[in-house]
């Protein structure tokens, strides 16, 4: 997650956020925090369009990014009753997303022990499965509409 996103949860500015994060670096190593390279934030304010809005135009410093064990080292940092109570929600969404991670791979080995055992008896079965387990691919729909055409 990112400096500025922590810190609207915490409740706090992102200076401060980040503030407390340098008065604390050991407890900040490159797997728990780092800053992003600027093609890097060049690319996610292409991809998110409220950046701008959010950030302004003109960034002056690369943006921290936190992993799970940053977001749980920021709760000993911030000692507010908000950040304990963000922090506690924070790492049960982590939680959770990894129980889902691990269903969706134990769901895959089990096709697969299942497609072997029934080989071909069930081979169109299994490949619906699969493509139901699969994120859609193919081309994106327009938003909007399209001006008519000056030909005729």
């Amino acid at each position: 997650m990112l400096a500025h996103e922590l810190a609207e949860l915490y409740g706090v500015e992102p200076r401060a956020l980040v503030q407390a994060v340098a008065r604390n670096r050991k407890r900040f190593p490159v797997d728990f925090m780092f800053q992003l390279i600027w093609a890097e934030v060049e690319r996610s304010r292409s991809q998110f369009v409220i950046l701008n809005a959010v950030r302004g135009t003109n960034l002056k410093y690369r943006p921290y990014a936190f992993t799970e064990y940053g977001v749980a080292m920021l709760s000993s940092i911030l000692r507010s009753e908000r950040a304990i109570q963000v922090n506690i929600a924070i790492m049960r969404t982590f939680g959770r997303l990894r129980a889902l991670l691990a269903s969706h791979q134990e769901l895959a080995r089990k096709l697969a022990q299942l497609e072997q055992r029934y080989d071909s008896q069930f081979k169109v079965v299994f490949d619906a499965i699969r493509e139901l387990m699969e994120p859609p691919q193919g081309q994106r729909r327009m938003i909007g509409f399209r001006a008519p055409s000056t030909k005729r």
